[in-house]
């Protein structure tokens, strides 16, 4: 479960303040990057083409400024959890019509997929607070943004 193993599923070498790319597909492949740049991805072809395969069947731009692109792959050995902040604000078709500010990006491994729903209602449950919004968006290093997202799904 998502509390139990934060800095295995969301290391810091996962977590990026660097603006991401402006359009959603390679804001999507910068998220991406992070895991597979980290040795979590054994097909980084295969991992992409599950997100976007997963975002062909909804939005996955949930509102109040966040995206949060996942997917259930056999590209991955284990589930991993990266994040990207933009200032500018991407464009993630989101219910609301906002652009995402905070990005998160779940993948696991195909036979997932009872913990994929866990990290991802976790997450999105953690999210629904303004002040936990408001920390990532403020956060300096990735340390911040670990430490935020640890306890709030705590």
């Amino acid at each position: 479960m998502l509390e139990d193993d934060i800095d295995r599923l969301f290391p810091q070498a996962h977590i990026s303040l660097t603006e991401p790319p402006a359009e959603k597909e390679a804001a999507v492949e910068f998220l991406l990057d992070l895991i597979a740049d980290n040795g979590r991805v054994t097909d980084r072809e295969a991992a992409l083409n599950a997100l976007r395969e997963r975002e062909k069947e909804a939005t996955t731009g949930v509102g109040m400024g966040i995206g949060i692109p996942h997917a259930k792959t056999s590209a991955v050995e284990e589930p991993s959890v990266a994040f990207a902040r933009s200032d500018a604000g991407i464009d993630f078709d989101a219910m609301d019509d906002k652009p995402a500010h905070l990005l998160f990006m779940i993948l696991v491994p195909a036979e997932g997929g009872e913990e994929h729903l866990q990290i991802l209602s976790a997450l999105s449950r953690a999210l629904m607070h303004e002040d936990v919004r408001e920390t990532l968006l403020a956060a300096e290093d990735p340390e911040t943004v670990q430490n935020t997202v640890r306890e709030a799904v705590n």
